[in-house]
């Protein structure tokens, strides 16, 4: 097969007749999906200091809890990616949202699973308790599910919206991981107060089921409103054309490096709260509300900076980086979050910081449908989720040790105030001019 060409990128199915505004309806779906995404998986992070003390987890236990959910986002991204590639957007997705329902409320029974879930763990050399062991397996489940949210997402957006929008489009559909990150600590709460723990699970997992109606109803491929057929799969790209691409390391490294940073504020802020400002299951929901509020201001935001200096004639180059640049500065100041006194002073330093992640989201998420063919975006994206999700084991792991040996949140957020910097240094060695990449088939 004869190499892509670099500008198939730029091309565009909603530049064709009778797409029209229906990608914002397509847009609207992808958000509500991460919203669901988010709920899901932040259900453990809210209930983190009620299940310690309910089954006497250590930060230990919790952090491999953690870390088993990571390790299979990570060889899910992977696969995922090929999946939808291969697919397509509508069939790739379903899979993803059945799987990760079904293991989200596969959670109010990890209790009862734990026994045998604890054999087949010792049986590989891992020992762990009964309940330990239990969460580990569905929230694996639940990381292999939601491992295809993103690579659907981001194709979704390659093929529905041109280049000069896909930032834009993707802090709109990220946003709706903030809304999530907001609307849990608002409705986990009260449903554990009336009806136990467990059915914070089942009620959040069953979200998925009514999207996917949805989605059933209204999703159909650009081609049927006159796009391209890029996304049915014929087109494959195998992975040792993609893999030796410094475009396909630039995303990846960059993925690397900062994702840890936004699984670290999902899975302990709200232990941050409790162990340094006393808060209660109850007081934690204006807190958490605030910063994720901020970081969907953040996730719009940032898209939109870079779509409005694309549209003023900047470069996807210069636009992309000078809007990480400002998000990686103004993570800096998470750094005294842990030394200050107030509540409230704490929230605001890390609600910047999460809005400057997320700004930095939706630009980064937007490089390999810049640099890649429409054939592989999933592919690419899958990779760099998987390093991302590798990354967020080191940092679930480190942070359970520094927990561990110093119950400070010090060297916790002075790693996270570093990161972006550094990540946007690689990024500009590895594409200093953001080239198309030219991708040889098989």
């Amino acid at each position: 097969m004869a190499a892509l060409p670099a500008s198939r990128p730029s091309a565009s199915p909603v530049m064709s007749a009778g797409v029209g505004r229906f990608r914002w309806t397509i847009c609207g779906l992808l958000f509500f999906a991460a919203t669901i995404n988010y709920i899901d998986r932040q259900v453990i992070g809210i209930l983190k200091p009620t299940l310690q003390e309910r089954f006497g987890w250590s930060e230990i236990d919790y952090g491999d809890i953690v870390i088993a959910f990571q390790l299979a986002y990570a060889l899910g991204y992977v696969y995922a990616g090929r999946l939808v590639d291969r697919v397509g957007t509508r069939v790739g997705f379903t899979i993803a949202v059945g799987l990760w329902s079904i293991a989200a409320m596969a959670h109010a029974a990890a209790a009862q699973i734990g026994a045998p879930a604890a054999a087949v763990l010792r049986a590989i050399g891992l020992t762990y308790s009964a309940s330990v062991a239990g969460f580990i397996v569905v929230r694996f489940a639940l990381g292999l599910g939601e491992s295809g949210n993103f690579p659907a997402s981001l194709k979704a957006v390659a093929e529905w919206f041109p280049r000069r929008e896909r930032a834009l489009a993707t802090g709109v559909f990220n946003a709706g991981t903030n809304v999530g990150a907001v609307v849990t600590p608002l409705v986990v709460p009260p449903i554990v107060f009336a009806f136990g723990w467990a059915w914070a699970f089942v009620a959040t997992g069953a979200l998925g089921f009514a999207w996917l109606v949805a989605w059933w109803i209204l999703y159909s491929k650009p081609a049927a409103t006159g796009g391209d057929e890029d996304s049915d799969g014929r087109a494959r790209v195998p992975l040792r054309a993609i893999l030796p691409l410094r475009q396909t390391w630039t995303f990846t490294a960059a993925k690397f490096l900062t994702d840890p940073i936004w699984w670290l504020y999902l899975f302990w802020i709200p232990d941050f709260f409790s162990r340094v400002h006393g808060l209660s299951l109850g007081q934690l929901g204006p807190p958490l509300v605030a910063i994720y509020l901020a970081a969907d201001i953040g996730s719009i935001g940032g898209g939109w900076l870079s779509s409005t200096l694309m549209r003023r004639g900047w470069s996807v180059n210069a636009a992309r980086k000078t809007a990480m640049l400002l998000c990686a500065v103004a993570v800096l100041p998470i750094m005294a979050a842990s030394r200050v006194q107030n509540l409230w002073g704490a929230v605001a330093l890390i609600s910047l910081a999460a809005a400057a992640h997320q700004g930095w989201s939706a630009n980064l998420f937007t490089l390999p449908s810049d640099m890649f063919p429409h054939e592989a975006v999933g592919t690419v994206v899958g990779i760099g989720g998987m390093a991302g999700a590798a990354g967020g084991m080191l940092i679930a792991k480190l942070t359970a040790y520094i927990l561990q040996a110093t119950g400070s949140y010090v060297p916790v957020f002075i790693i996270a105030g570093t990161t972006y910097l550094v990540a946007l240094a690689v990024v500009h060695a590895l594409s200093p001019r953001m080239k198309p990449a030219l991708v040889e088939g098989s």
